[in-house]
């Protein structure tokens, strides 16, 4: 079987990584789409199952987690309903902890968002984590049972409430509603209140969202299949932590959390792939 040299498919990758489609990325590279999938799956399974080894035993003090909003082959109104039943359609949400101080990324997980799916993350973020760590969420309430369950009392943990009001007139579907306070809540432990913040797994969000065409609202770049979108997940992170200088931190998230001694490239991950 034919297959494309090193440099193809290092800037294959990095047109993904960098917010391309994989049907513009084809179009760039002159190569099938079947090639840039292809790569896509490799890439994905290989960085997943990196990190999953090498983002452990992490001696944290500062964690912000969130939830960020897809959809996969249509949104939930205009999904079949057996696709929906099957969850190969309709909304998917990407549930990210994100380290205050390294920026470093260590868990993340794809699926709905619900109860289960959040029990799963947390209990997976825990088992990365060296220690005690302040942990802070939005209001919901599927954390809540979450944390208990993974951390038990070995953590301090609040809840950061944003309070909003009326979208601004005339910009109702498109603008957000302007945010008219916030409320900090402890829930377990002794969480030091100048440090209950979301702040950075929000920016995170808009991360993701520039650099995965697949979260960019308002195209036709999203995911067919939600395979593939956790494939790209887990792609943008390994590029994220570390193949990408973090620009106030000067080093890449893993460098700067003592994960990797040096800046990865782009090449590196396909070869990690191969």
């Amino acid at each position: 079987m034919n297959k494309l040299t090193l440099p193809r498919r290092t800037r294959i990758i990095t047109a993904l990584v960098e917010g391309n489609s994989m049907r513009s990325t084809s179009r760039m590279e002159d190569c099938s789409i079947n090639t840039v999938t292809k790569l896509l799956v490799d890439a994905g399974q290989a960085c997943s199952e990196y990190q999953d080894g090498a983002l452990r035993n992490l001696p944290y003090k500062r964690v912000q987690v969130d939830e960020i909003w897809a959809f996969v082959y249509a949104k939930a109104k205009n999904a079949p309903d057996d696709m929906k039943a099957a969850g190969t359609a309709g909304d998917i949400w990407t549930w990210t902890a994100i380290c205050a101080d390294t920026k470093l990324v260590p868990s993340w997980m794809v699926g709905n968002r619900d109860g289960e799916t959040a029990k799963l993350f947390i209990s997976d973020l825990a088992g990365r984590l060296a220690n005690r760590v302040q942990l802070t969420s939005d209001g919901n309430n599927s954390y809540l049972e979450a944390v208990e369950g993974a951390f038990g009392s070995d953590v301090d943990y609040a809840q950061l409430i944003k309070i909003y009001g009326e979208a601004p007139e005339g910009q109702r579907r498109y603008s957000p509603a302007e945010c008219s306070g916030i409320k900090k809540t402890p829930i377990t432990g002794n969480p030091a209140e100048s440090e209950i913040s979301t702040s950075y797994v929000e920016r995170q969000n808009l991360t993701m969202r520039m650099g995965m065409r697949r979260f960019t609202r308002l195209t036709n770049g999203f995911s067919k299949k939600v395979e593939n979108h956790a494939h790209m997940v887990a792609l943008h992170f390994m590029h994220y932590n570390f193949a990408r200088i973090h620009k106030t931190l000067r080093v890449a998230p893993a460098m700067a959390a003592g994960v990797s001694e040096r800046l990865w490239s782009v090449e590196d991950i396909v070869k990690l792939a191969d």
